[in-house]
């Protein structure tokens, strides 16, 4: 797609599908669709919000299974046991049927009325990342993400600033072709421009956890992610892209 053509025009022809991945989060939920409704009643183009429940083992899926039949704009898919962050977001690419993939975390800490923004950048990027510039979190939880971060950047040089923020929009053409890996949620704007793809990184807004408790500890943030960059060292050394030049018959989407 060109970048000659308008934000407007080619949105005009596309379909968002936000994935909401979900462990544990019932006492967020209910809120975070309020927050998600303002986002639905101003997006240009038609949208739909996928939850992909993870394995939970409080009272998420059935309140997924209620929220659901409220409105044709919800759907969700319940993976049989917890398989991580990673998994979900896969699982959610799989199922979706947008042509532009949004990722955001259902603890509310970022708005999805953020997403707007992000939408102004398509088509001239094939995916928008967020920064949280003021992060509203602990700082053992800051510290940690820093340094992770650091650390990747220095190893694989992608230039990402904040790769573990939950507010992104990913092309479908480039969603579709990630690698399913443990650690594939640190490493999708690495993985896009892996393929060819440019990345626009914007600073959002953020808040402090409206309710629940967060799932990653110190471990999760500084040993796991060091681990995950070398297996992505190993991935990128081996990465091929192909492009056909002639087909028939033509395919029709």
């Amino acid at each position: 797609m060109s970048s000659a053509v308008s934000s407007a025009d080619y949105l005009a022809r596309q379909q968002l599908t936000v994935l909401v991945p979900v462990y544990n989060e019932e006492e967020s939920l209910t809120q975070f669709v309020v927050e998600m409704n303002k986002f639905l009643t101003q997006a240009p183009l038609p949208t739909t919000v996928l939850f992909i429940n993870d394995g939970s083992t409080d009272g998420s899926l059935a309140l997924l299974r209620q929220l659901c039949t409220q409105s044709p704009q919800y759907e969700f898919i319940s993976l049989r046991h917890n398989q991580g962050l990673s998994t979900a977001i896969k699982a959610g690419i799989d199922h979706c049927r947008g042509t532009l993939v949004g990722y955001i975390d259902s603890d509310i800490q970022t708005t999805p009325l953020d997403f707007l923004r992000f939408l102004e950048f398509f088509p001239e990027y094939d995916m928008v990342n967020g920064i949280r510039a003021r992060r509203q979190d602990t700082l053992v939880k800051k510290l940690s993400s820093k340094v992770a971060n650091t650390v990747r950047r220095t190893l694989i040089n992608d230039g990402i600033e904040d790769t573990g923020c939950p507010l992104k929009i990913i092309k479908i053409e480039y969603a579709r072709r990630l690698p399913l890996f443990h650690g594939l949620h640190r490493f999708l704007g690495a993985l896009v421009q892996l393929q060819g793809g440019k990345v626009k990184q914007l600073p959002v807004q953020h808040f402090p956890r409206f309710a629940g408790t967060a799932k990653y500890t110190l471990w999760n943030r500084a040993w796991k992610p060091l681990v995950d960059t070398f297996g992505f060292r190993w991935i990128r050394s081996r990465w091929k892209n192909y492009e056909v030049d002639e087909q028939h018959p033509v395919a029709h989407s």
